[in-house]
């Protein structure tokens, strides 16, 4: 095939020009819209407010502890789903994955039914300890790991699964037990999917709305993050709402970055 018949067989069909540029347009425009809109002579100003500070140091804490707390729980779990082998392991990973489609605010009210004070758990804790989860800091940081640690477990099982096991044999054949495989090959092996994983965890932690206000309430100061923030700011200040909204677009275009290498080795594999 000559190189002029190959440039005619990869090229765009005109008919899809069309719908591809109103699919851009679509996506692009409202974000244009928020950069025209944004009052940049006074963002400053509006940055250094007590309401707008409060709400970042607040999304940031909890963003990065909810992370924290997925990287915990989330590393072993992505092992075994990669690693085990069991009946129900399908609906087990459906199910770990359930928070993916899941409406948020299903998931807050989930969570109040579980950890609430007359929840299957929360009463106990209630009862026995004096521990009531909702509608405290500790409840924005449940909510965010809920909803994001599907995104970690994902980026690590996927990780794992690629890893060359040939490492781990041959550590296991000069004696080392499977802790210190663990440790000292595998998580090396994997750990890109980790930092992949985690950034996009700690993306989704910094967005998440429904299961926060739902479970933890909009407290000022407690529970009230910066998508809260900006939901409570449109109506009395809009002005403060963008400049929230362009911080958070901002993280987007970070995280989007920072994963952009590793999404070019993946197509390109």
């Amino acid at each position: 095939m000559t190189s002029r018949e190959q440039r005619r067989g990869s090229g765009i069909p005109p008919v899809l020009l069309i719908p591809a540029g109103l699919a851009l347009a679509f996506l692009l425009l409202p974000l244009v819209g928020l950069l025209v809109r944004t009052p940049w002579a006074d963002l400053g100003t509006h940055l250094t407010q007590p309401a707008v500070l409060e709400a970042l140091r607040l999304s940031l804490v909890t963003g990065v502890i909810a992370t924290a707390v997925c990287l915990v729980l989330g590393v072993p779990l992505a092992w075994v789903m990669a690693r085990a082998e069991f009946p129900g392991l399908r609906l087990l990973r459906a199910l770990i994955t359930l928070p993916l489609v899941l409406p948020p605010v299903v998931g807050g009210v989930a969570l109040l039914l579980l950890l609430g004070r007359r929840g299957l758990i929360g009463q106990h804790l209630d009862d026995w300890f004096g521990i009531s989860l909702p509608f405290t800091t500790t409840a924005v940081v449940i909510a965010q790991a809920f909803v994001a640690m599907p995104f970690l477990v994902i980026a690590v099982e996927g990780a794992l699964r690629g890893a060359d096991r040939r490492y781990e044999d041959a550590a296991a054949t000069l004696g080392a037990g499977r802790w210190l495989t663990f440790r000292r090959v595998t998580l090396p092996l994997v750990a890109p999917g980790i930092s992949a994983g985690a950034v996009l965890c700690f993306a989704r932690a910094l967005g998440e709305f429904g299961a926060t206000i739902t479970f933890a309430g909009n407290f000022p100061g407690v529970t009230r993050t910066m998508p809260l923030a900006v939901y409570l700011t449109l109506e009395t200040d809009p002005e403060a709402a963008i400049v929230l909204s362009l911080v958070l677009l901002l993280v987007s275009v970070a995280v989007l970055v920072s994963l952009r290498g590793r999404w070019v080795s993946g197509a390109s594999s």
